[in-house]
């Protein structure tokens, strides 16, 4: 039995070269790479944009100065609403405020106890009733007409050229362009020097006022119709800009729209208008508007594009053969890219 053992152990150590050797050589074998090597891709292509540089405020436009009345105003509802307030309703305040005032000083001389031993027994006047009922009429009416007819223009808004998703958030703001390729930006307010870590960013004055610069701003083009869609991801939030005589409620599991034109260049600046929590005060929008071309390139900048060049991409890819520049599947190992909000940029018409 021993013998029999050794004869099958030195057959089975003959067989072994013979296999190895059936095997495919070494350097056939492809090599294992990493889920992060991939092949080489134009990265010129690829790239985003070099980021523009942010405008600098302009004083008085767009910015809280300490004046005593409305900012002024850079889109045409906020020209009529403005107008509306300080050539129609003050002038009406201040006639009614004298002539009420006119009355009261008539009646205490006219009527006082010296001047009338013998105090009146009058008890009615029908002309004057009818006068004091009249008058009232006349004046909400002359208030209410323009009234309507600015509220009409403000909700009634021409076909948008842009639409931007507005999200409120416990304490910041994120922006979402659904039409430029679903990116979105994320709004924080800037911290003073003495507040920030060495190396952190902090505010200046080129970024904006304290409690209002912020490290993204919300950029549109100028003279475009942007329709804004609000929302909330937590609690009820207000999305307000003075300048654009502009503001919407941002409330969760709810859609609200507004929208601006404005002609001029320039930043702006707004805040959320509606008590949210402990951070209510630090919840700045940064409005900056720029010429068609600039804005084109800050959306390269963040890696979108423009409007009409997101259809005709979508166009050439219908177009395209079954399979072509289809991506590769990732590895096992390959990060998958998480959202930064719980609501979807979905494009609204």
């Amino acid at each position: 039995m021993k013998l029999m053992g050794w004869a099958i152990a030195l057959a089975a150590a003959s067989l072994t070269p013979l296999a190895a050797s059936a095997q495919t050589p070494e350097a056939a074998q492809p090599q294992a790479t990493s889920p992060t090597e991939t092949a080489a891709a134009p990265t010129e292509a690829a790239a985003p944009a070099p980021a523009i540089d942010y405008a600098a405020p302009t004083p008085g436009i767009g910015v809280p100065d300490g004046r005593k009345g409305l900012q002024e105003q850079v889109t045409e509802v906020g020209q009529q609403a403005a107008d509306f307030h300080d050539y129609w309703l003050l002038t009406l305040c201040v006639v009614m405020s004298l002539f009420v005032l006119g009355l009261l000083v008539y009646t205490i001389i006219r009527y006082r106890r010296g001047a009338n031993p013998t105090p009146s027994r009058t008890s009615h006047n029908t002309a004057i009733e009818v006068i004091w009922t009249l008058v009232p009429v006349l004046v909400l009416v002359a208030i209410a007409v323009p009234s309507i007819r600015l509220i009409r223009a403000q909700y009634s808004p021409p076909p948008a050229d842009l639409t931007i998703k507005v999200i409120g958030n416990q304490w910041y703001w994120t922006y979402q362009y659904p039409d430029n390729g679903g990116f979105e930006v994320v709004s924080n307010m800037l911290k003073e020097k003495a507040d920030v870590k060495p190396g952190e960013r902090f505010r200046t004055d080129a970024d904006g006022p304290p409690l209002l610069a912020v490290d993204e701003r919300l950029v549109i083009p100028a003279g475009k119709v942007v329709k804004f869609i609000v929302t909330s991801n937590d609690v009820i939030h207000a999305f307000a800009v003075p300048a654009f005589w502009s503001k919407m409620d941002a409330n969760p599991g709810r859609l609200n729209e507004t929208w601006v034109k404005v002609d001029r260049p320039g930043v702006y600046f707004g805040q959320c208008s509606e008590l949210c929590g402990a951070r209510h005060g630090y919840m700045p929008i940064a409005v900056e508007v720029v010429p068609e071309a600039t804005f084109n390139a800050w959306l390269a900048s963040k890696g979108g594009q423009p409007k009409g060049a997101a259809q005709v991409s979508a166009g050439d890819a219908a177009e395209a053969p079954p399979g072509a520049g289809a991506p590769a599947p990732a590895g096992d190992n390959a990060a998958v890219a998480q959202p930064t909000t719980n609501q979807a940029a979905v494009a609204q018409n």
